[in-house]
């Protein structure tokens, strides 16, 4: 049985060598990419280009779902799992699961991966001394850590590798993060930054609410400054990507980190229009463009007008209706309005979400907070709520948190890893 196994382990791995050589005359063509810089080498790319000699000699594991690809879209999973060099010995799955499967606030538990024969064990809402057990249980040296961002303190991948990085201390685990870009850029950090005093599984730490940071460096900031006691840390950066670049100038494929963040563009409005889960307002969930479309019943064109009226910097509204296929409305047509980002350079999302809000109050009268106040949860105080509620304007609101994200933004350039 044994020599069979790694037989065909040498087979899948000697597959995939001829792939990236016969792929090796279109990488070439296309080592130009987006604003004529070459194309980003993520993470992975570089540890496997180094033959895996950061995890020579370890028991690996590795957290990730359906994002973390090579550059030929495969699986780093299936690609390790082939390659003799790696004792890849389990997989942790986060929210939504390893291979994708669950919705908004579920995962896939734990089970044998079919196409692998790992064992796929469950992170998602576990944290501390729960996740730390998982960890030994797994019999792993070292935990690896894929998994695309989309930029925004609420999306619960980067509390995922918070709290893993955590566990794997308190397991006495080495910690692997490999890069993947930002897709809205890493030019700045913009939006409230969030008090621990209402610290969740959408925001543990005080960072902004679009951090404006990779992966990595935010297990840098988090090894740094948060975490009680610092995990012995490695960090494979990505070369060829600039803080400026968007997604689309990378040359690398998009692969939805979450079922309701489909595209890029997606991801550009999302730490703004994430807000309206907060609300009695749809967040586009259940359409083909969730966090571009909101509305609810009884909304018309006067929202559109009102937000137009604003002129803010680099996005159009226009008065939309839909009929959310699940989520808020499901089955219902709403009206609302649709974002259009026409200059992106100029955007602010953060910006635009409140702006959003104040108009939405103002425009409808049947604009509430979510009786639980989970606005409160995302924003990361009781500040923007009690502010719009007061009849506060868009730039009063924002004007509220500049000392703590300027101090935020300090902290923050300590720890980046690009130019």
């Amino acid at each position: 049985m044994k020599r069979t196994r790694w037989s065909r382990r040498g087979l899948l791995a000697a597959g995939g060598a001829l792939a990236a050589a016969t792929a090796a005359p279109a990488a070439a063509a296309s080592a130009v990419a987006g604003r004529g810089h070459a194309r980003v080498r993520t993470g992975f790319e570089r540890l496997a280009a180094d033959g895996y000699a950061l995890l020579a000699g370890e028991r690996v594991g590795v957290v990730t779902n359906p994002t973390g690809i090579a550059s030929d879209a495969r699986h780093l999973v299936d690609v390790m799992h082939a390659d003799e060099r790696v004792d890849l010995v389990a997989v942790f799955g986060p929210e939504h699961g390893f291979r994708g499967t669950a919705q908004a606030g579920g995962s896939e538990g734990r089970y044998d991966d079919p196409a692998t024969g790992l064992p796929v064990y469950d992170t998602y809402l576990k944290s501390g001394r729960p996740l730390a057990d998982v960890f030994t249980a797994s019999g792993v040296d070292t935990v690896v850590f894929d998994i695309q961002d989309a930029g925004a303190r609420f999306y619960t991948y980067i509390w995922t590798l918070y709290d893993c990085m955590v566990a794997a201390e308190l397991a006495g685990k080495r910690f692997v993060v490999l890069d993947r870009p930002n897709p809205v850029s890493g030019r700045a950090a913009l939006g409230p930054v969030l008090d621990r005093a209402f610290a969740t599984f959408v925001g543990r730490e005080p960072i902004a609410q679009a951090h404006g940071m990779t992966v990595a460096e935010l297990a840098l900031l988090f090894n740094a400054e948060f975490l009680a006691r610092p995990v012995e840390l490695e960090t494979v950066p990505m070369t060829g990507w600039r803080r400026s670049d968007f997604f689309d100038a990378t040359g690398l494929p998009w692969v939805p980190p979450s079922p309701n963040m489909p595209t890029p563009e997606t991801a550009l409005v999302y730490s703004g229009t994430c807000l309206f889960e907060g609300t009695n307002l749809s967040e586009g969930r259940g359409t083909t463009r969730p966090f571009e479309l909101l509305g609810a019943e009884g909304v018309d064109r006067r929202w559109a007008e009102a937000a137009n009226a604003l002129e803010l910097p680099g996005v159009r509204f226009r008065e939309a209706y839909f009929a959310p296929t699940f989520s808020k409305f499901q089955g219902r047509t709403v009206g609302g309005v649709q974002l259009h980002v026409h200059d992106r350079e100029a955007f602010d999302p953060v910006r635009t979400g409140i702006a959003l809000l104040v108009t939405a109050r103002a425009s409808w009268s049947g604009f509430a907070w979510r009786p639980d106040h989970w606005i409160d949860k995302l924003t990361g105080s009781t500040l923007v709520r009690t502010l719009v509620d007061a009849g506060a304007g868009t730039d009063e609101v924002v004007a509220a948190w500049s000392e703590d994200l300027a101090a935020f933004r300090a902290v923050r350039r300590e720890h980046l890893l690009y130019r």
